[in-house]
């Protein structure tokens, strides 16, 4: 990369600068180089969440595909949260962020295909188009053409400085040609770039991965996994404790302590437990009765009593796992006075997926009932209640998510859950002046002024009490002590690799 050093990446979000232009694969720890054994048993592994939409890469069924490293993107992040090389060796940006263009490795879709740089383009093309747009392409029209065999150039039409990290979404993993049905479906058996591929799918109760022997990255060490989707939290730890997996995902903290402490492992990550206010429709239209939950609700109670020390009371939307945030945090402006709630009856919703939800529910439902509301629960899947939320259809709903999952980029998370046109507006927030301070922080290339303009966008939002965030939670993993080499991180993005074996 041989251009002026004003167009290359300056440096973009989080703690650490946008460097990945110039990272190789061997500064990732999850990486094993190109000396992976043969040997090795199958992996046994029990996710939480089942897919929901048939492993389409454009909702939460990406971050499956993702965990379990069967596809990739032209970037993904390290540690740190910097944007680094994937399919994508290197990139450079010009036209003032506007337009970047991005030099293909060479690489082999596991049909046996080459990854083309046509075959980039046509995967990020049908992303842009998929409706609804997926939570990484809020507010950014995206469009991409071929430059020759392994150059693929992508415009924005306006200036997206985090572009680098806005592609290392799940959602924005390139498959082979073939993948795409006329129906407007991604079919991911064999299609996809990771080092193990999808061969076999049981509804949503099991998948079955072997190992990509074509992987551009080496040999992954062990010869495939075979997954269990168990929605229930004490069913995946008992599965774990019997010796049934080898990995299991989220953890309940009521089960920690029947687990050898060798096998459980936590991390800060950038995941909260929030309550999301409807604004659109409801009782909570009404900013002051906003309010007067928001003072109802003791989050020390939740952190202690619900999380037993595995999580601590929200300071606002981003956790301790962005450190940058404690010296830069604003308070939030705008609060109205709070209301009397005077009887008014509220239904909260959430899901059972993590086990804690419904107990955090119950929590807020005491709270709430001593401040003079009256409170229903509901307690559905995790797909429902999203769904069901981004409709309309409760007055409030206890989820958790980590903030930087889909880009590692704040203000695009702020974008796509507290906007006017965000795809994953839980509140239904519709105030121009978030809009607008979310579109000056959107506007920011500097590392340092984007994070000042993400705080004033978060102190704006926090202001409205659309949500009220309650505590910071720490993400827990089950891995057994024979297993060597699985992932795990503050994006949760990933649980095992090539390095990956028992």
């Amino acid at each position: 990369m041989r251009t002026p050093r004003r167009r290359l990446i300056a440096g973009l979000l989080l703690a650490p600068l946008l460097t990945g232009c110039f990272a190789s694969h061997e500064d990732d720890p999850s990486s094993s180089g190109s000396s992976g054994s043969a040997a090795g048993a199958r992996l046994r592994v029990a996710m939480a969440f089942a897919p929901t939409e048939h492993y389409s890469p454009y909702g939460q069924d990406a971050f499956i595909m993702s965990r379990l490293d069967v596809s990739e993107g032209l970037t993904k992040l390290d540690a740190n949260g910097t944007a680094i090389p994937s399919l994508a060796e290197s990139w450079i940006s010009d036209k003032d962020d506007r337009s970047w263009v991005f030099t293909l490795r060479h690489a082999t879709f596991q049909d046996g295909t080459e990854v083309t740089a046509k075959a980039v383009a046509s995967a990020l093309t049908h992303a842009a188009r998929a409706e609804p747009a997926p939570t990484a392409l809020t507010g950014v029209k995206l469009t991409a053409e071929a430059e020759g065999e392994d150059r693929v150039r992508v415009d924005t039409g306006t200036a997206d400085p985090v572009l680098p990290l806005r592609l290392s979404n799940p959602s924005l993993a390139v498959f082979s040609p073939k993948a795409y049905e006329k129906n407007g479906t991604v079919n991911p058996v064999d299609t996809a770039t990771g080092p193990f591929e999808i061969t076999k799918i049981t509804g949503d109760t099991a998948a079955t991965l072997n190992r990509f022997d074509g992987y551009w990255d080496g040999l992954a060490q062990s010869p495939g996994v075979d997954v269990q989707f168990i929605a229930d939290g004490t069913a995946r730890a008992n599965a774990l404790r019997t010796g049934q997996v080898d990995i299991a995902q989220a953890i309940p903290v009521s089960q920690i302590a029947s687990l050898d402490k060798g096998t459980v492992h936590e991390t800060d990550t950038a995941r909260d437990t929030s309550l999301y206010l409807n604004t659109r429709s409801g009782p909570f239209t009404d900013p002051g009765l906003r309010a007067a939950a928001r003072e109802a609700i003791g989050t020390s109670v939740i952190a202690e009593q619900v999380y037993e020390g595995y999580a601590e009371p929200a300071k606002g939307l981003f956790g301790p796992a962005l450190p940058w945030t404690a010296g830069k945090r604003v308070a939030p402006t705008g609060r109205a006075e709070a209301t009397k709630p005077d009887g008014r009856t509220i239904t909260i919703a959430t899901y059972s997926t993590r086990p804690e939800l419904p107990e955090v529910a119950q929590v807020l439902q005491q709270d709430l009932e001593k401040a003079g509301f009256k409170v229903k629960l509901v307690v559905r899947s995790d797909s429902q209640v999203e769904s069901d939320m981004l409709a309309g259809k409760y007055d409030a709903a206890v989820t958790s998510r980590n903030m930087m999952l889909d880009t590692g980029d704040p203000v695009s998370v702020l974008a796509s859950d507290f906007t006017c046109h965000g795809t994953y507006n839980l509140s239904q927030l519709c105030e121009k002046n978030v809009d607008r301070l979310v579109a000056a922080a959107q506007a920011q290339s500097d590392t340092g002024r984007r994070q000042d303009a993400a705080m004033k966008a978060e102190a704006a939002i926090l202001g409205t009490d659309a949500v009220i965030p309650l505590v910071h939670v720490k993400a827990v993993l089950g891995i057994a002590k024979s297993v060597q080499g699985a992932l795990f991180s503050w994006d949760e993005r990933q649980y095992v690799g090539t390095g990956s074996r028992r």
